[in-house]
């Protein structure tokens, strides 16, 4: 954990929020500032600054991130319709939080 890591408070249960999912490995919650109606992240509970510091050891963490996207992709009713996955990485990226984690975003409505 890092000390002053938004993500690390929400994982420790310092900061409140409502889990949709947890494991071992990761949390799952609802974006506070969404950008579409369905705005997941999901989240590491072993701190990871980001992409940039993945380890050949973290291979399982990002995997098992994947297959819970898909799988709340499903719970959340986008699976059909369409979503999207992503990574921020860095600042020049769009990363503002320090702390690996994936959007899972969908919910629009089709023409």
């Amino acid at each position: 954990m890092e000390e002053d890591c938004l993500f690390c408070k929400i994982v420790n249960g310092e900061i409140s929020s409502d889990f949709l999912y947890e494991n071992d490995t990761l949390v799952v919650f609802r974006d506070i500032n969404p950008k579409a109606p369905v705005h997941l992240l999901i989240v590491p509970k072993k701190h990871i600054r980001s992409i940039n510091d993945l380890t050949k050891d973290d291979e399982k963490i990002v995997s098992e991130i994947i297959m819970v996207a898909k799988d709340m992709a499903k719970k959340e009713s986008v699976s059909e319709s369409g979503y999207k996955l992503f990574f921020n990485v860095e600042r020049g990226g769009g990363q503002i939080i320090f702390h690996l984690h994936l959007h899972l975003m969908g919910g629009w409505h089709q023409a």
